[in-house]
């Protein structure tokens, strides 16, 4: 009888003092951790596993989600952080015309130099989620999701220290960028292929025919880099000053 009431309590939403939405956090950060593995599971024994991999990609971004949002984000970081979601996605659709050649990486490479690594991570994925509206969703809308928020992530993280702050570590970066980007990608391109089942091989064979598309990624990376670092990075800092927000003075 008690937990009958916690529940109906719980789901109206009159015991969130109980930490209910704090329980729900942990189910999903559970859940993220085990569905990639227990797909891995589904591998072995024979069956599908590419609605798996995507649900775990999916679940995968939530504890990053969960993260920013317990920072308590003010008003001014939430726009910030959808200007720059809005100016990657815009990106990405301005260069449609030229295949693979897109500004999306670097864009949320810098913005999470200034903002770091928990907004880049929200940035990233968002980009890839709203950007897909025009070029499309599908069950690979969460492995690109997952790629630039860690490549968000990674950024916010490296630049603590100042790692990305001169050109040729930054390009660097964009470089690693395309091939980590391109290599989970093609796991997509193996899942895909017949009937949802993983295959090592498939995979190798993937990732050598996707070579030139690998080289464009890259050099994409590392031209937009260096062409947007000064210019958007100055707004990027000044604007963190200004309004005190991500850190800033």
């Amino acid at each position: 009888m008690r937990w009958t009431i916690f529940w109906q309590d719980w789901i109206s939403g009159k015991r969130s003092d109980m930490g209910g939405k704090s329980f729900i956090k942990r189910i999903l950060s559970i859940a993220a951790l085990i569905t990639v593995p227990l797909a891995v599971v589904l591998t072995a024994a024979g069956l599908r596993w590419d609605i798996a991999a995507a649900a775990g990609a999916v679940l995968c971004c939530v504890p990053f989600f969960m993260a920013f949002e317990n920072r308590a984000p003010s008003p001014r970081e939430l726009v910030l952080a959808a200007v720059m979601t809005a100016f990657s996605a815009a990106g990405r659709f301005i260069f449609a015309p030229i295949p693979f050649f897109k500004p999306v990486s670097a864009i949320v490479t810098i913005a999470a130099m200034y903002f770091g690594g928990q907004a880049g991570f929200m940035i990233g994925a968002l980009s890839a989620l709203i950007s897909n509206i025009y070029f499309g969703q599908g069950a690979w809308t969460p492995f690109q999701m997952l790629c630039w928020g860690l490549i968000g992530l990674a950024a916010g993280l490296f630049n603590k220290k100042g790692l990305l702050d001169k050109p040729v570590p930054l390009c660097v970066y964009g470089v690693i960028s395309g091939v980590f980007f391109s290599t989970v990608m093609d796991v997509w391109t193996a899942l895909s292929a017949e009937g949802g089942a993983f295959s090592v091989s498939r995979w190798v064979a993937a990732m050598a025919a996707s070579l030139p598309i690998t080289a464009v990624y890259c050099v994409s990376n590392a031209v937009f880099l260096l062409a947007l670092r000064k210019p958007l990075g100055k707004r990027l800092e000044r604007l963190k000053t200004k309004y005190g927000v991500f850190g800033g003075a």
